[in-house]
């Protein structure tokens, strides 16, 4: 697996003058043994349908394609695309330089059995994984990288300080794993924080699941009230609503599980 070294990655910036961009949040993935652990965990191999979102150097781009896979990379720099287009040329890739946060992935996709592999930059990541998990149907496996604190809220449990909406978003849609962490050395360059890799396996859709997260939001917007005040925003009568479903109004919106979310929305 040819993954990119720190070395290779800093002489391509150079050569291609491009330096980093914290506003894009630019931190490069430069450590091949993270690489290939990424590729094996997302268990990719020949036809696998693979969308990446931020191509950066395009490290991750050559390893998910070395392993036999059909990749559409997304990168919002135009100044990495004769980089990109250099280190992939050969390769079964389609690069695509858009704004991925205005990407609709259930329409630029074709076909089904589509597989998130990426390195997600840290300025857009978290509320492009959550469309995805919303919308992005096609989209059966997610294997992301994001700052270690954005992982644990997506895997987080019921009444966990980390527990929040995203927990909620992915826990209706997926079955969610944190699998490993990543220290900053092992970017170009290193970030202020230190990063995990999450996988999640699509679930099938449950009814009610975008009246569920519209509960949940209104509920965790004022997390510190009890339901029967938070969901005052959302229900005409959240103490009624929370009774029907069986749950109590004295609890927090922390204390709900996704199935709960669910419950309630049912009778909503």
């Amino acid at each position: 697996m040819n993954a990119q070294t720190r070395s290779e990655i800093a002489d391509l910036l150079a050569r291609h003058q491009v330096t980093p961009s914290h506003r894009l949040g630019q931190h490069f993935l430069a450590d091949p043994n993270i690489t290939r652990k990424m590729v094996g965990v997302a268990g990719v191999g020949l036809g696998s349908r693979v969308v990446e979102v931020g191509a950066g150097t395009g490290t991750l781009t050559r390893a998910l394609c070395d392993a036999g896979a059909q990749v559409v990379a997304y990168e919002v720099d135009e100044r990495l695309r004769p980089l990109l287009e250099e280190v992939t040329v050969g390769l079964d890739v389609e690069l695509r330089f858009e704004d991925v946060s205005k990407v609709d992935f259930a329409r630029a996709l074709d076909g089904v059995g589509w597989s998130m592999v990426a390195n997600l930059p840290y300025n857009v990541g978290t509320p492009v994984l959550m469309d995805a998990l919303r919308t992005a149907f096609n989209v059966e496996r997610f294997v992301v990288m994001v700052q270690e604190e954005v992982a644990r809220r997506f895997v987080a449990a019921p009444g966990s300080p980390d527990y929040g909406l995203p927990s909620v978003v992915a826990g209706i849609f997926t079955y969610a794993v944190l699998v490993f962490d990543v220290p900053p050395q092992v970017f170009y360059p290193p970030p202020r924080v230190d990063s995990a890799v999450v996988v999640m396996d699509r679930k099938q859709a449950p009814d009610h699941a975008e009246r569920a997260i519209a509960l949940a939001r209104g509920g965790f917007g004022q997390r510190r009230k009890m339901l029967r005040r938070s969901l005052a925003s959302v229900l005409d009568d959240p103490v009624s609503a929370l009774e029907a479903a069986e749950l109590d109004p004295t609890k927090r919106a922390e204390d709900l599980s996704p199935e709960d979310f669910l419950s309630l929305a049912s009778r909503t």
